[in-house]
């Protein structure tokens, strides 16, 4: 499989995994506590899809300098959604703010890294 087309793959699902953090940020900034436990899990599921796509490329047929930075950004998001997850979520502790907001921004620029790369990548 080429980088491109695993770059394109990573991106689509980390698109529609950011859809689905958005909407639990939502919720929880309106005042709930945590978002439902089912979107939580398809959220982490959509993003390590993504994420663990991006370290196969990684490592078989390698990844562009930025994307390779995207990677180690997501990486990051990653364990900090873990975090929330099993300190927070799973002990139906309310999501603290500021953490949420940390690892979207973290994510959110390890994915723009991403769709950079991707975009260089294409025009090549």
């Amino acid at each position: 499989m080429e980088p491109v087309l695993m770059m394109k793959t990573a991106s689509s699902l980390l698109a529609i995994a950011a859809v689905g953090g958005l909407t639990m940020a939502v919720i929880r900034f309106r005042g709930k506590p945590q978002p439902p436990a089912w979107l939580a899990m398809l959220h982490g599921f959509l993003a390590g899809a993504a994420v663990t796509l991006l370290l196969y490329a990684y490592f078989t047929v390698g990844l562009p300098a930025l994307a390779a930075w995207a990677l180690l950004l997501l990486l990051i998001a990653a364990a900090g959604g873990a975090f929330l997850n099993l300190n927070y979520h799973w002990k139906m502790v309310p999501l603290p703010k500021g953490l949420i907001v940390g690892h979207a921004g973290v994510a959110v620029i390890g994915f723009v890294l991403l769709l950079a790369a991707t975009w260089a990548a294409t025009r090549v």
